[in-house]
């Protein structure tokens, strides 16, 4: 790991050395295009996007590129980009991921390589993580591109198709990520290749890259359809969740937070619902109720992971405290706490298409973003997104201090530390932002202050509509704020007047999170520009991140603990032992991410085999010797797959291929049996499929038929992949069950997984050629009734 970490420091220097010396020849070039008048400098996208025509390089104009941009920059906006903002233009064009810190203006950065790699003509798509920031880019960075003649489009929910198609269209399309996801899903569920909206992908850049790519990736994009919930058995199971205790009736792994039911839940659920055995295939919907009962209740809590509005559950993004408007769990989790907290169980959504963020996002062929915070997790982006982090240098030194963590033996006496801090500093008029993990905490820190009479702003998810407003004023002198996790992330606080003399914005945050990252972002909000600025947490041992991950490390510490008065432990090793723990939750977070991308991997390939079905019969090329193909293949895999090799001629199953010809062939075949080999049942029906598929290819012309294939092929594919992708969730479900025999669960989801996929993919093959012959028949016995 040490040599891993040292070559990338070497990789770095070199690289930024490099980027210096094009950023000369950029300024240098500053000279020759302030004269031009804007038409002059417009004319210039013209003659870049002829060069990479006539076989120039990307690299090649990058220099002069990045000149013009500059300049446009400076006319069109009064902004003039800083030298380290050129290097991370660079960084970024090249693929990488830009780490900048809050305040070193990423949003001008883009308008860079956005521009260059827009040159190519193939589309560039810049991502953030919510429609405000979505819209704020595509105004403030499209007018330089506008400017330059380049078309700007936006993606954002709620648009009609054809203004999708032509925001994708567009040079350089500003939008949410997983709204390109969903897209994406959605064009592979259209049923005409005109319904379509985007194009191949080509260059992406995606902001606060952490974020989306981390952060959000442990959630797969879904598009579920609904359908009736079981109201009764929900609650049912509810009830028994209720009554359930941990260790007796289930087992809870914290770091996994992987539930199963113990041998004693288990006869309890068999005795409720009256039945032998609860892993019966017959059961298996009923497994699912009740598993889904105890996640409900034991892994999501109310005002944290979730809020209960107008009598409906919110979810709330545990990364930004904000609700996730209109999301819902998928499966039955949501109907679940439905039940749980007894409010209305709604529709439960079924997925008909589905892909990880990983996935998707790995379809580009050049990726790249920026972020504040990325160096701890360069591993994982490398190896998952290939891509490298490149620190890019601030614009001015940093002023911020860091102040080394209080940590506290209780939640109590932290959180009047906490209140005592901020008193002190409010009244030297020092702006403060107090953090926390969610909407619970927030709400606990506001009654420490309110014993203060302090005032504050309370920033969380029920509050998520003044965020701008309340994130712009934390910086005034003066004003105290209280936010959820990350709240206004991509909205900077500027500090007000005054706010330089007291100090900068104090930034106290009040638990450390499960990554380092997240709370170097936290400090992140403080010293921007080289603004002055401090920050310091406050933790106690009771903090969620100790109690499940450090259980026994913290055991042993107390025993040799020493504290002053105010609890406050002066141990110095106690901030290896939080280091340690944060580093444990990262790499056990890492390993779970991993694990779920593997499992995702599976699903995947299947997912490109059944996409580039649909693509070839939405296309409509060649569809008459597609379904040629599907009838010969179906036809030999029945008799295969009959009759095994290692099983004897008296076993095959005559009566399954008999039923299964019949249904294709022109007329019906008796089969006698048994039969000497399989190759005798092969030369039985050779002429019989080939008669067959001469008679299709009569209809190669009939435009009715032609307008038929497609319509039963989708139908059938769409059918197959809805039914595929819950059978998938099922044995993903039960799979962790399987290690207690000694087999790696990964494996048995793998074959399993395949099995299951090629005997659904024969069969949705075998209806599409029995259908659509059937079809074939009736048509030829009309045409020759009227002859």
């Amino acid at each position: 790991m040490l040599s891993f970490i040292k070559n990338l420091f070497n990789a770095d220097v070199k690289q930024l050395r490099q980027y210096h010396k094009i950023v000369d020849k950029i300024n240098h070039l500053e000279s020759k295009y302030e004269p031009l008048t804007d038409a002059q400098l417009r004319l210039k996208t013209a003659e870049f996007k002829q060069q990479l025509a006539d076989g120039a390089t990307i690299q090649s104009i990058i220099p002069d590129a990045f000149a013009v941009v500059r300049e446009a920059s400076k006319r069109v906006l009064g902004m003039r980009h800083f030298d380290v903002q050129l290097i991370g233009g660079l960084a970024l064009t090249e693929g990488n991921i830009a780490e900048m810190p809050t305040g070193e203006g990423k949003t001008l950065v883009a308008s860079l390589p956005s521009y260059v790699r827009a040159l190519e003509g193939k589309g560039v798509h810049v991502i953030t993580v919510n429609d405000y920031l979505a819209n704020r880019d595509y105004d403030q960075i499209g007018q330089i591109h506008r400017f330059l003649d380049l078309t700007v489009g936006l993606n954002i929910p709620m648009m009609e198709a054809d203004e999708k198609k032509q925001a994708y269209e567009a040079d350089i399309t500003y939008g949410v990520g997983t709204e390109f996801g969903f897209d994406y899903l959605r064009d592979n569920m259209a049923q005409d290749i005109a319904d379509r909206v985007q194009r191949p992908y080509h260059f992406a850049i995606i902001d606060e890259v952490d974020s989306v790519l981390i952060d959000e990736a442990k959630t797969p994009l879904i598009i579920a359809g609904k359908m009736a919930a079981d109201a009764d058995l929900h609650h049912v199971a509810a009830m028994l969740a209720r009554r359930f205790k941990r260790k007796e009736d289930f087992d809870f792994d914290d770091l996994t937070k992987a539930v199963s039911l113990t041998d004693q839940g288990i006869e309890k659920v068999e005795a409720a619902f009256g039945i032998d055995n609860l892993y019966d295939l017959n059961h298996q919907t009923l497994y699912h109720y009740v598993i889904q009962a105890v996640r409900a209740h034991v892994i999501f809590k109310k005002d944290v992971d979730y809020i209960i509005k107008e009598g409906k559950i919110e979810l709330v993004d545990m990364f930004t405290g904000r609700i996730l408007e209109g999301r819902t769990l998928s499966d039955g989790l949501h109907q679940a706490i439905e039940a749980k907290e007894k409010v209305e169980i709604t529709e439960e959504n079924k997925a008909q298409a589905q892909v990880t963020i990983q996935n998707y996002f790995r379809m580009y062929p050049h990726l790249s973003g920026m972020t504040g915070t990325a160096k701890t997790e360069e591993k994982e982006f490398l190896e998952v997104y290939g891509m490298r982090v490149v620190q890019i240098p601030t614009n001015r030194p940093k002023r911020r201090i860091d102040h080394p963590d209080k940590v506290f033996l209780t939640t109590k006496q932290k959180y009047e530390a906490m209140a005592n801090e901020v008193e002190k500093r409010h009244k030297t008029g020092q702006p403060i932002l107090v953090g926390t993990t969610s909407i619970l905490q927030s709400e606990e820190v506001a009654k420490y202050l309110d014993k203060k009479k302090l005032k504050y702003n309370l920033l969380n998810a029920k509050s998520v509509e003044q965020e701008v407003f309340l994130i712009s004023q934390a910086g005034q002198l003066g004003h105290i704020t209280v936010a959820t996790n990350m709240a206004g992330r991509g909205t900077d606080i500027q500090l007000g007047e005054g706010a330089h003399d007291a100090g900068g914005l104090f930034v106290l945050g009040t638990e450390k999170h499960e990554s380092r990252r997240i709370d170097n972002q936290l400090r992140g909000r403080s010293g921007r520009q080289g603004d002055p600025g401090e920050t310091q947490f406050f933790l106690s041992l009771e903090d969620d991140m100790y109690v499940r991950f450090a259980k026994e490390d913290v055991e042993k510490f107390q025993a040799k603990v020493k504290t002053d008065e105010n609890g406050l432990i002066l141990n110095e090793d106690i901030h290896e032992l939080t280091e340690r723990t944060q580093r444990i939750v990262e790499g056990s977070h890492f390993s779970m991410r991993e694990y779920n991308l593997k499992l995702d991997d599976v699903i995947n390939d299947q997912r490109e085999v059944i996409y580039d079905l649909r693509n070839r019969v939405i296309a409509r090329e060649g569809l008459v010797e597609l379904l040629t193909t599907m009838v010969k293949e179906a036809s030999d895999f029945v008799i295969y797959d009959s009759c095994p090799d290692d099983e004897i001629p008296e076993n095959y199953d005559y009566e399954r291929i008999q039923q299964t010809m019949n249904g294709l062939l022109l007329e019906p075949i008796e089969l006698e049996h048994p039969v000497e080999n399989r190759q005798e049942i092969f030369d039985l029906y050779k002429q019989p499929v080939e008669d067959l598929i001469t008679f299709i290819e009569n209809f190669e012309t009939n435009e009715r038929v032609l307008d038929m294939i497609p319509q039963v092929m989708l139908q059938h594919i769409d059918y197959m992949w809805v039914k595929h992708l819950e059978v998938m969730t099922r044995l993903k479900e039960g799979i962790g069950l399987r290690s207690y025999g000694q087999e790696d669960p990964m494996r048995i989801y793998q074959r399993e997984g395949l099995q299951l996929f090629a005997n659904a993919f024969q069969e949705v093959r075998r209806n599409i050629a029995t259908d659509t012959t059937n079809f074939m028949k009736e048509i030829h016995t009309l045409q020759e009734a009227n002859q």
